[in-house]
């Protein structure tokens, strides 16, 4: 493995990571969305990754990509509100299906593995520093 091979590694984890947040953030927009009788209300997306080869590396190198996002399967929320517009007949509005509390638990984790990624940046490209120093001729 190469160092450009590792730049190219940790890109592809930086990639993955941000459209994980990007739909973490759009998840936690919608948390209290709620939808009028016979609609669809919104459900969570998690984005999906599966292991790839990284673009100009050799076959052994393998990186991260994101091959999509899938709408989560949890049922969606019923709260008894009666006095909204968007009640059913028996009182009860339909909300997203989206979990505060476990979006902010992924974010969290999401927003960790970015930091890792970019320390181990930084670590590749202080050995990129020092190999080359150690090159350099001391008039």
């Amino acid at each position: 493995m190469s160092g450009s091979d590792i730049f190219g590694i940790v890109g592809s984890a930086l990639a993955a990571q941000n459209a994980r947040m990007g739909a973490i953030a759009s998840n936690l927009a919608n948390v209290d969305s709620i939808t009028p009788p016979g609609a669809a209300p919104y459900r969570a997306h998690e984005v999906v990754f599966e292991a790839a080869p990284v673009t100009g590396a050799s076959t052994a190198d393998m990186g991260v990509q994101v091959v999509g996002t899938v709408q989560s399967n949890a049922p969606p929320v019923q709260k008894y509100d009666p006095g909204s517009p968007y009640a059913n007949a028996k009182g009860y509005v339909t909300g997203s299906n989206v979990s505060q509390v476990s979006q902010m638990v992924d974010l969290i984790d999401s927003s960790s593995s970015y930091s890792a990624s970019i320390a181990v940046l930084q670590q590749a490209s202080r050995i990129d520093q020092q190999m080359l120093a150690s090159f350099q001729v001391s008039p």
